[in-house]
């Protein structure tokens, strides 16, 4: 097995017990985000935008086994005036897609076999992408799942001249930090971390 084959089978042992030890660390986390939208698009954040007013979208995963769930993360920023999107998996090998969403909407299997938006719900380019992941470190270190879907779809993004910059997000328990998680060149991180405790900003390695 590979370091990173090693890693995931360990961490996904690692989410598990903090899921069962956490059950309601997805309530808890929602607390948090306020300061994690001041951090990313507030005049001063990392992601200001030159359209204060313009409606934001955030795309969301559905969770899968002891996944952070995303759901109460949904519900709070829709309160804060964000528009929703998830992400469809239209071909194993290309970076995701994101459609327009909202709770309640019908979903259907994408080619991934995960629950999707409909096609007629219409393809958004989100501000805000919500991550999965198996583990983080501080610097922006993600380990995932090893299906490479959004290392793909981030390195397809950042390399558009986009003003704002899309921000990435990983959603996770606190249990799931480590330290200098190794990256391969492919990999894209992370620009901060949402857990029950707080939002953290990574702080690259380079910095």
């Amino acid at each position: 097995m590979t370091v990173k084959s090693d890693l995931r089978a360990a961490m996904r042992g690692r989410r598990k017990q903090a899921a069962d030890a956490n059950p309601y660390a997805a309530e808890r986390l929602v607390e948090h985000v306020g300061a994690m939208l001041d951090a990313l698009f507030s005049s001063t954040g990392d992601f200001a935008t030159d359209a204060p007013d313009r409606t934001l979208t955030a795309a969301l995963y559905g969770a899968q086994g002891s996944e952070m769930d995303a759901a109460p993360l949904a519900r709070a920023l829709m309160v804060h005036g964000l528009e929703l999107a998830m992400p469809v998996v239209v071909r194993r090998d290309a970076p995701l897609v994101f459609r327009r969403w909202r709770p309640g909407d019908p979903l259907e299997l994408d080619q991934a076999g995960c629950p999707a938006p409909l096609d007629l719900a219409g393809d958004v380019t989100p501000d805000l992408i919500i991550v999965p992941l198996l583990a983080f470190d501080a610097s922006g270190g993600r380990l995932g799942q090893g299906g490479g879907y959004y290392d793909r779809t981030l390195e397809a993004l950042r390399a558009v001249d986009r003003i704002p910059r899309i921000a990435a997000v990983g959603l996770a328990y606190a249990a799931q930090e480590m330290d200098n998680l190794p990256m391969d060149p492919h990999d894209q991180p992370l620009d901060g971390v949402l857990t029950e405790a707080g939002y953290r900003s990574a702080k690259r390695i380079s910095e």
